[in-house]
């Protein structure tokens, strides 16, 4: 089976990126199926040496089309299947046109701001002969309450990071995002310096560059206990995550799912976070969920994380890590997907 893996790209790795190339890597070890993938580009399109990188890496067939081109026409041509990121109408268009199976990974909530434009996508949505949602709250902002034949809530994955260590080991809390507006990062430095939280047991690891990184660095580089990392490669991310007792993921911005919260989740660190968007899915229910964008509220959430016992923390961790096989989705189940749609 010839699977054409479509997703629109500004040139940069991210996470659906990620998810692309490692469902492609995925499927080409499945022996039954032909995966490539297919960078639209979009907008101001910049094309990144780490997206070449990442994509010749993986070592499936990849291309950069412009939208609605010849080119995109001919890689859905040349398929037997078509797994599109989100529901760009060219795709939806050229898919349908041509007969060829498609599925649409919608990843991102509804922009209620961007009315004309979700109301195309949303049509274009209803063509697909499949939607898997990245989550539960993305779903609803799409379809209401109501599962809609032919939807399902599948979280998307890449590849996460293995291995835990003793929870003795453990200690403080771990931050790790681009450094952006409603990110929760001012509420979490501004939560943890009124805690005045003993540095050598409840260290505060911040991991991630972004606009806001130097001056917050400024502002709180003198709290006892926080430590700013930068940027850090994937397996530096993994070990300070795998060394910290809480994960800490604090936004107000509407987050579609929290793929930090599933990096500690299997490597067993529960997480603090807050009740936005599809966070407490991505959390679980081992969780300790506060109210976004409130620095009390947060706050309090970090004392009682300090306060738990060894016996209760173990329970967490553990139950942070099991959970997550009813959760996820393994990405060689797609091909199974994949053909159950060409069959019906």
């Amino acid at each position: 089976m010839k699977v054409a893996i479509v997703s629109s790209c500004f040139g940069s790795y991210g996470g659906i990126e990620a998810f692309v190339l490692a469902l492609a890597k995925s499927l080409q070890k499945e022996g039954r199926c032909s995966p490539s993938v297919i960078w639209k580009q979009a907008g101001a399109f910049e094309l990144s040496d780490e997206l070449i990188r990442r994509s010749q890496e993986s070592g499936v067939p990849f291309q950069f089309v412009q939208p609605r081109s010849r080119a995109l026409w001919k890689a859905i041509q040349n398929s037997d299947f078509v797994h599109a990121q989100n529901s760009p109408p060219d795709v939806v268009f050229f898919s349908k046109l041509q007969g060829k199976p498609l599925a649409l990974t919608i990843h991102n909530r509804r922009m209620s701001e961007h009315r004309w434009k979700s109301t195309i996508w949303h049509r274009m949505q209803q063509w697909a002969d499949r939607r898997w949602y990245n989550s539960e709250f993305v779903r609803q902002t799409w379809e209401g309450k109501s599962l809609k034949a032919g939807s399902r809530v599948i979280p998307t994955v890449s590849e996460l990071p293995e291995g835990e260590i003793p929870i003795s080991s453990r200690k403080g809390f771990c931050f790790a995002s681009r450094w952006i507006p409603n990110k929760g990062i001012e509420v979490l430095l501004e939560a943890y310096q009124r805690g005045s939280f003993d540095p050598s047991r409840w260290p505060l690891q911040m991991i991630g560059e972004g606009p806001l990184f130097l001056s917050l660095r400024r502002k709180y580089e003198t709290t006892l206990g926080v430590i700013f990392h930068g940027f850090v490669s994937e397996s530096e991310k993994a070990d300070l995550i795998r060394n910290s007792r809480w994960m800490v993921i604090p936004p107000h911005t509407q987050e579609d799912l929290g793929l930090t919260a599933i990096e500690a989740r299997n490597v067993g660190v529960p997480c603090v976070a807050t009740r936005d968007g599809g966070l407490p899915e991505a959390a679980g229910t081992s969780a300790i969920l506060c109210e976004p964008g409130n620095v009390d509220a947060l706050l309090q959430a970090l004392h009682e994380a300090t306060g738990i016992s060894e016996s209760d923390y173990e329970k967490r961790s553990q139950e942070s890590k099991s959970s997550l096989k009813h959760f996820l989705m393994p990405l060689s189940n797609y091909f199974q997907l994949y053909q159950e749609m060409v069959k019906a």
